[in-house]
């Protein structure tokens, strides 16, 4: 997936969570949108590898892509960190929740990810498609429309 449709992604599953949990709309979905970007800094060409090519490098350099980052191990891992690190339940909550629309739809591509990392076990969903393909399109336009159902209540709490 390209990161457009994650970080669409992120802010949908931010925007469901404060729906269901009614969480700080403006923490959580900020923080989903910034966790859905998170996973791929194993790859050098990623709007957050970008950012950070020290780091995407030597993240690549000792797990490659979608292995490590894009597994159960790694949102464990950086739900202990953040709870280390981050007070704001909310904010916590939103990242995790980023990172985990991003892992669902990567499961979505041909490739899929190393879910059970460190297990080699490749998962994919039954229906994929091409990354930047007709069916992203799809899938971006739906959860667009996920976003303004569950946006929909976050305006009114605003008002």
């Amino acid at each position: 997936m390209t990161g457009k449709t994650h970080i669409i992604g992120g802010v949908a599953a931010g925007a469901a969570f404060v729906h269901f949990f009614q969480g700080d709309p403006a923490a959580a979905v900020s923080a989903a949108a910034l966790g859905a970007l998170i996973p791929d800094i194993c790859h050098g060409g990623s709007k957050i590898g970008r950012k950070m090519p020290l780091l995407s490098k030597a993240v690549n350099t000792i797990f490659g892509h979608r292995t490590f980052t894009h597994s159960l191990l790694f949102l464990i891992l950086a739900n202990m960190l953040f709870t280390f690190l981050i007070s704001n339940a909310d904010i916590r909550a939103g990242l995790l929740a980023g990172m985990a629309s991003h892992l669902l739809l990567d499961a979505c591509t041909k490739n899929g990810i190393k879910l059970f990392y460190p297990l080699s076990l490749t998962v994919r969903l039954p229906m994929t498609m091409k990354t930047g393909g007709a069916g992203e399109q799809l899938i971006l336009l739906l959860l667009s429309l996920l976003t303004i159902y569950f946006g929909k209540d976050l305006v009114v709490a605003y008002l």
